[in-house]
């Protein structure tokens, strides 16, 4: 039971943003439909086309980020039966997690996004439900990656570059709010 009182429950934000590889598919209004269906609010969106540097912000350089996206690569190769240090050339979470970003941005910045600010109780984990796993191959259908995705784990690290899925969630508050002001400014996000 929740010790929270109903009067300390709010409704909190996520960022989503639809990744080039998902505008270029033309499914904006699929995803939209599918997050105002389960009843969160939209309060932010644009299409715009960022480059390597706004890119680099969202995909931070810092050391434990890097390390980070380096040990839950190491930890997919591991589940798909795979050498890092064969396919990649290193074993290193660090320098793994330096390339992967690099790939990432270099998707982020090949295309039109679509970047939204939704609101509603639970945002975070709900949207993150909906949206699947992270390679789409893995996503069941029903998750936006498992029904318009196809790219696999294997396919987008044996080519060196980041896995065409779609779509980015917030993946907790602190991403949600580093975010919010990265992609959005003040004015640009409605309360209603």
């Amino acid at each position: 039971m929740s010790t929270k009182k109903k009067s300390e429950i709010k409704p909190e934000i996520t960022i989503v943003l639809i990744k080039p590889d998902g505008v270029k598919k033309a499914i904006i209004g699929d995803v939209v439909h599918r997050f105002e269906r389960v009843g969160l609010r939209l309060k932010a969106a644009k299409l715009i086309w960022v480059d390597a540097e706004h890119a680099g912000k969202h995909y931070r350089s810092d050391k434990d980020y890097c390390i980070a996206v380096g040990k839950g690569t190491i930890k997919s190769y591991e589940t798909h039966g795979m050498d890092p240090g064969e396919d990649l050339g290193t074993k290193d979470p660090l320098k793994i997690g330096r390339m992967i970003r690099e790939w990432n941005m270099d998707f982020l910045s090949s295309g039109p996004v679509f970047a939204m600010v939704w609101e509603g109780y639970g945002a975070i984990k709900l949207v993150r439900k909906m949206v699947g796993s992270l390679f789409p191959f893995d996503s069941p259908p029903g998750t936006i990656r498992g029904d318009y995705a196809w790219d696999s784990f294997e396919t987008a690290n044996l080519n060196d570059r980041a896995a065409a899925n779609i779509i980015h969630a917030s993946g907790d508050k602190t991403e949600a709010e580093l975010e919010q002001k990265l992609w959005f400014r003040e004015d640009e996000i409605y309360n209603y």
